[in-house]
């Protein structure tokens, strides 16, 4: 099995309290806004916008939120434009790091993740540097009191699922991409209530990390999410669940 960054888990954790779930909101809108511009407001058409929306659902946001971005990258309601842009990098101990942001100034943007990383004892590398690392994925998660292992699997496994883990009280659900939708439609279809769902990158393999390091490292991922630029961070390093409660007390 491919592994399990972390960070993924664990940013979901840190999106409980309003002010996360905020910025989770203008990050999910974005998105909403730049797939609706690039492929149109038709959800049949565009899969990346269908991705988009289900990602909004699973946070429960505002059916009314949807729709205003999805007109506003329609053109039927004023936005403004952003530009997609990647950045790669490494962490402490040679951990990778990667960025998606949307972004109207470049040149504001690069220099502060260029400052994020330097803080944090990390540095920017140059495009292609940890890709390789990473294969893209969609990723479903589900609560573990929603429905029995064997039942999930089974509807799971139905849609195209590729992949199984249960990881912090969920079950996460792998697929590609390509499956992404049949996987999500299958659960729904079954009564499954979706915790996230989200196209993502998973990492080949992970950096086990020390309490000390891992430290550092969560404080240079929470630096990044925090810019408000920046739309998705991965990461391939992991922090053994016995030290994970140390960590957050």
């Amino acid at each position: 099995m491919a592994g399990h960054s972390k960070w993924s888990s664990i940013k979901h954790k840190k999106a409980n309290n309003d002010a996360k779930r905020g910025k989770m909101f203008t990050k999910i809108i974005r998105e909403i806004t730049v797939a609706a511009r690039s492929g149109g407001g038709d959800l049949n058409a565009n899969p990346r916008l269908r991705t988009a929306i289900q990602s909004a659902k699973s946070v429960n946001m505002p059916a009314d939120n949807i729709d205003r971005a999805i007109k506003k990258g329609t053109g039927e309601l004023p936005g403004a434009t952003y530009e997609e842009i990647s950045y790669e990098g490494y962490g402490v101990a040679g951990v990778a790091v990667m960025i998606e942001v949307m972004t109207d100034n470049k040149n504001r943007t690069v220099a502060e993740i260029r400052s994020i990383f330097t803080k944090s004892g990390g540095s920017l590398g140059e495009n292609g540097c940890v890709a390789w690392m990473f294969n893209k994925k969609g990723l479903i998660t589900v609560e573990k009191e929603i429905i029995g292992e064997d039942d999930l699997i089974g509807v799971a496994l139905e849609g195209g699922a590729d992949d199984f883990d249960i990881s912090n009280n969920q079950y996460e659900i792998k697929t590609d991409p390509a499956f992404f939708d049949n996987v999500y439609s299958a659960l729904e279809t079954n009564g499954v209530t979706v915790k996230s769902a989200e196209i993502t990158m998973i990492p080949e393999n992970t950096v086990i990390l020390t309490e000390p390091d891992a430290k550092k490292m969560l404080k240079l991922m929470s630096a990044l999410d925090d810019q408000e630029d920046v739309q998705k961070v991965y990461s391939n390093f992991d922090i053994p669940d016995e030290m994970m409660e140390s960590l957050f007390t």
